[in-house]
């Protein structure tokens, strides 16, 4: 796997450096400064369907880099976001009635998605998943898979609450019924036994950050909030004070303010499971396999993390996040 990820980063590598860049989120306007190249093969339709709610800066990331993509390839990308369910499957119907050439789908709540991600395959239109659903892809016929395997990344994340000094945390998840926030928390369990979960609403932050105050003025006992995105990571540190608690907050994902909190120490640390690059493989791959028939990972998921970002390596990481991509 390690070997397979490392040529399919130095065939990447190559690619991006012919990407526009931007300094700033969501749909984002090209930098034609960089003069970015773009492939001469036909024009092809990709949807791009994902969960993200209102506000949630770590899918600009994840946007971003299926943006470059598609610039560098000549694709039409087709952007399209329901943090519902069956919401989602029903943009991925429509993706299909519209006869696009391929779609990148997230799968973060499979028994909702699985009959349409299904009929999709079963259409012939060439479909693969990131972000979310490692476990459930395979079983829908999606020809491969982008990012981390979410239990792995929390029971990274649970090893290093314990050499941290941890004793209790609280484990923050803000969107109900997502498979991989669930892994997280259960991963971490599994190597950090003494770890609470709690359920937010993550497009509410004042309500996220109302909560978390309240359980850490309940629980004198917690020491660490181990939250699954940045948003909630940086209301996290204002509730510790206003809950006048000394817990320390670390937590997944990044974002520009989230990579300036871990130089600052007000953050200790971040699991990296580099979103961008799970956007820009996604469209790339369906670009290679409409292009030349190419798959990617034989048949297992290609892994984008996870990786840890802290005071040891913030300063490497700081540039590429004011660029908006990390």
């Amino acid at each position: 796997m390690k070997r397979r990820f490392a040529l399919l980063a130095a065939g990447t590598a190559a690619a991006l450096a012919l990407a526009a860049c931007s300094s700033s989120g969501g749909k984002q306007e090209p930098d034609d400064s960089l003069n970015a190249g773009a492939a001469d093969t036909p024009r092809m339709t990709v949807a791009f369907i994902t969960h993200s709610g209102p506000g949630d800066t770590f899918w600009d990331l994840v946007r971003k880099g299926a943006e470059d993509a598609a610039k560098k390839d000549n694709v039409d990308l087709q952007y399209q976001a329901d943090p519902d369910g069956p919401g989602q499957a029903n943009l991925v119907q429509s993706a299909v009635d519209k006869k696009v050439d391929g779609i990148a789908v997230t799968l973060a709540k499979p028994d909702a998605m699985k009959a349409n991600v299904t009929k999709a395959v079963q259409a012939g239109v060439p479909v693969v998943a990131l972000n979310g659903g490692i476990d459930a892809w395979q079983a829908m016929g999606v020809q491969g898979y982008f990012g981390q395997d979410e239990r792995i990344a929390g029971r990274a994340a649970g090893r290093k609450l314990a050499s941290d000094g941890g004793k209790k945390a609280l484990c923050v998840i803000h969107e109900q019924g997502n498979v991989g926030l669930e892994a997280r928390c259960d991963g971490a369990k599994d190597t950090f036994p003494n770890i609470e979960k709690i359920y937010v609403t993550g497009t509410d932050m004042p309500g996220v950050q109302a909560a978390i105050t309240s359980k850490l003025q309940q629980d004198k006992a917690i020491d660490r909030v181990l939250a699954l995105g940045a948003p909630v990571a940086l209301a996290a540190v204002q509730s510790a004070k206003d809950a006048s608690s000394s817990a320390k907050v670390a937590t997944f994902d990044t974002n520009k303010e989230l990579v300036g909190a871990i130089k600052s120490g007000s953050i200790t640390w971040a699991v990296d499971q580099q979103p961008y690059l799970q956007g820009y493989l996604a469209v790339d791959s369906l670009w290679l396999y409409k292009t030349n028939g190419n798959t990617i990972g034989g048949g297992q998921a290609t892994l984008t993390g996870p990786a840890f970002i802290d005071s040891s390596n913030v300063a490497a990481i700081e540039q590429f996040a004011n660029n908006g991509k990390r």
